[in-house]
């Protein structure tokens, strides 16, 4: 039996994730299938335990099954546990076929990193500002804390949040979580990890928010730029969406099931291209 994998979601129709693991797996010459999976909103153990009984090796999981993935595993990641949240399962990790012990781990974080990296972006030392204390954010926060910025601010409507989220990651560096009304440039790096983008809405944002060469990241991407990046871009920005975050965190979950890195280089460009054609 082929072994299959997927990307559990509600909603999941919009999912690029079957095109990347499809050109990931004729990449490497590994025989598998990757399908999009819409689990119930009550029922995503139970979806999930099909899918096994299916021949299941392992699946990503996003909105808004993520803690509840988490909840499944019976190991964890370091970077999971942090995260409290997972969008990796991988089944067996030790490739035994009868073994059905979960491992939960999250590659979003890792996804950013690489690229940022890949587009040139220097973390070590840099001013970084994070909009946003939601799954998205927490999920990122430790790579970004690996690189040894100089600082992160973490910014959210609700400033609490924000200040309980950077209290968790306050051994790993210099962070400091509040309110927008507290954010105060300028930053080298500033990260949209709100949902704000998906419904055409800004965060109240200061206006002198951006160095000289700073960058702007969207985890959202689209075929066109997003509101946060088009008001970046205008106050002198450099602006970049988070299709290869998609990518590249796609890549280490094909690596974890497969222990096979793929090249990421080829499937940005076909996904920057049909992106393109969809407008």
């Amino acid at each position: 039996m082929t072994d299959q994998y997927c990307v559990f979601g509600n909603p999941i129709s919009h999912s690029k994730s079957p095109l990347i693991h499809a050109a990931f797996a004729a990449q490497t010459g590994e025989a598998l299938e990757y399908t999009a999976i819409e689990a119930p909103l009550d029922d995503f153990a139970g979806t999930w335990q099909r899918f096994v009984a299916q021949g299941g090796r392992g699946a990503n999981v996003t909105v808004p099954f993520k803690e509840e993935a988490f909840r499944l595993c019976d190991t964890l990641s370091r970077r999971a546990r942090r995260a409290g949240a997972v969008n990796t399962l991988v089944l067996g990790k030790n490739g035994q076929r009868n073994d059905f012990k979960i491992y939960g781990d999250t590659t979003d974080g890792v996804g950013l990193v690489r690229d940022l990296e890949h587009h040139g972006v220097a973390l070590e030392g840099a001013r970084i500002l994070v909009l946003g204390a939601g799954g998205a954010v927490r999920g990122v926060l430790e790579p970004l804390l690996a690189t040894r910025p100089a600082r992160v601010q973490v910014a959210n409507r609700t400033a609490a949040k924000a200040a309980a989220l950077a209290e968790d990651f306050a051994d790993l560096g210099e962070i400091h979580g509040g309110g927008f009304d507290e954010v105060s440039g300028p930053f080298d790096l500033v990260v949209n990890g709100t949902s704000a983008s998906l419904s055409g809405d800004l965060p109240p944002l200061p206006d002198d928010l951006f160095a000289e060469g700073a960058t702007a990241y969207d985890m959202m991407y689209g075929a066109e730029p997003t509101v946060f990046l088009r008001w970046a871009q205008a106050r002198g920005a450099r602006g970049i969406d988070g299709l290869g975050m998609l990518v590249e965190q796609a890549a280490e979950s094909f690596f974890l099931w497969r222990n096979k890195r793929p090249e990421t280089g080829p499937v940005r460009e076909r996904l920057r291209h049909l992106l393109r054609h969809e407008r």
